[in-house]
């Protein structure tokens, strides 16, 4: 409480109000009064302040609130002093209508002097005061209210902040909690379970941080604020959504891989019926390039031609593994595998085809050789020029060239070339003989 003494006449040192500046004066602190109360009540009322009042809190929280809760108390306490002091000035402004140089000088004292003590023995210390707490303290008005601003301030901000974190994380965890309750639900239908696959290792990770992050966030709320950049207003900030945005991320993750496991129970026997006819294709194509190899070891002479690999076994086998875990709804198990088997099996369909591309190479260049004789035969026959003796003769030797077997394509390809160059000859233009008359 405030306590008010005898008012000396210490006008020497401030100069003495008149009736108007004191009138001013009086009410001026009155509405700073009123507004102080209304705000002191609104933060005893606010609900943040009562759940600090309750909570069991730890780590910086209890901190600041244990500085805080005492900050309160002696708001209440400088208030009081506050209000006794401008009683006693308006008492003293009172007594007469047009005041005399007595009560003018005790107005002053009371408006602008330091005529205002409080005694820390009913508040409690300072939680902000420096050194050995002092018994009392003596404040002018204006003092009184910046004191009081400052410890509001401080306090508000410790009260606002708590509650926008509760306000804003424990809902959102219990949300996520409910959602990873469902993804786990699935996850067990599924056979995805800890120790048996990743993702339910993941599930039972989440499933820790939340229970962990909940608590923390529910004891200690301030270590999850974090004070917006240059803001000194009270509440200037956010709430520290980090771990719990990493929560919902991995949760997410797992989701979508357990949404892959369902859709490999609902199309699972397709893609194994797809998968067996890819390898049953790689397999007829790498039996279609042994046999041409043969042919064209047969038929064509002096010629790199590739092995070809017999039918890829290990696949064949991870195949029947696949149809043993659809067999047992291991689809945890199988969705990786199908997943894998599928791009290895196009890998394999398209080295089968590539093997048979480069085996019957060879036979593909007898067929063009053949193509391209055929052709400048036919040409030379539309410029009647079939029966020349030099044609008939490099023709009759490049098809026997690749017509026989085993056909050397080298020499093919020249005696072809051959036959060209004497064709274009034939068909070149002429210059017409010399006029000698």
């Amino acid at each position: 409480m405030g306590v008010a003494g005898p008012f000396p006449d210490r006008s020497a040192g401030v100069p003495v109000m008149d009736r108007d500046e004191a009138d001013r004066a009086l009410a001026r602190l009155g509405a700073e009064h009123e507004a102080i109360e209304t705000s002191l009540l609104a933060l005893q009322d606010h609900a943040g302040r009562r759940l600090l009042e309750g909570a069991d809190l730890t780590g910086v929280t209890k901190e600041r609130w244990a500085a805080a809760d005492r900050a309160i108390t002696l708001l209440w306490g400088y208030f009081d002093a506050y209000t006794g002091a401008l009683a006693q000035a308006r008492s003293v402004r009172s007594r007469r209508r047009y005041p005399n140089r007595e009560d003018l000088v005790a107005l002053t004292e009371l408006l602008r002097g330091q005529g205002v003590t409080v005694a820390h023995a009913a508040a409690g210390p300072d939680p902000s005061a420096a050194g050995p707490a002092r018994l009392s303290e003596r404040f002018t008005l204006e003092e009184l209210v910046a004191r009081m601003n400052e410890l509001y301030a401080g306090s508000l901000d410790v009260v606002v902040a708590s509650d926008a974190v509760w306000s804003a994380l424990p809902a959102r965890i219990d949300l996520l909690a409910a959602e990873l309750h469902r993804t786990r639900s699935l996850a067990h239908s599924v056979g995805v379970r800890p120790g048996e696959h990743p993702a339910g290792d993941d599930l039972e990770a989440i499933t820790h941080e939340l229970t962990a992050l909940r608590a923390q966030v529910v004891s200690d709320p301030l270590a999850f604020w974090r004070p917006g950049p240059g803001s000194s207003a009270p509440g200037g900030g956010r709430p520290d959504t980090e771990r719990y945005d990493r929560a919902a991320r991995a949760l997410e993750e797992v989701r979508r891989e357990i949404e892959a496991v369902l859709a490999v129970r609902q199309d699972a026997e397709q893609r194994l019926v797809q998968l067996r006819d890819v390898l049953s294709r790689a397999d007829r194509t790498l039996a279609e390039a042994r046999a041409a190899r043969g042919e064209v070891l047969a038929k064509i002479a002096a010629s790199e031609v590739p092995a070809v690999s017999g039918p890829p076994t290990v696949l064949q086998e991870r195949l029947v593994a696949a149809s043993e875990y659809r067999r047992r709804a291991q689809w945890h198990r199988l969705s990786p595998l199908l997943e894998t088997l599928e791009r290895e099996a196009e890998e394999e369909l398209l080295r089968a085809r590539e093997s048979l591309t480069a085996v019957t190479a060879p036979l593909a260049v007898r067929a063009e050789l053949r193509g391209r004789l055929d052709a400048y035969r036919a040409k030379v026959a539309r410029h009647g020029l079939a029966e020349d003796p030099l044609l008939i003769e490099r023709y009759d030797a490049a098809r026997r060239m690749l017509w026989s077997a085993p056909c050397d394509l080298r020499v093919a390809g020249q005696a072809v070339l051959r036959y060209q160059e004497a064709a274009a000859e034939l068909l070149s233009p002429r210059p017409e003989p010399e006029d000698r008359r």
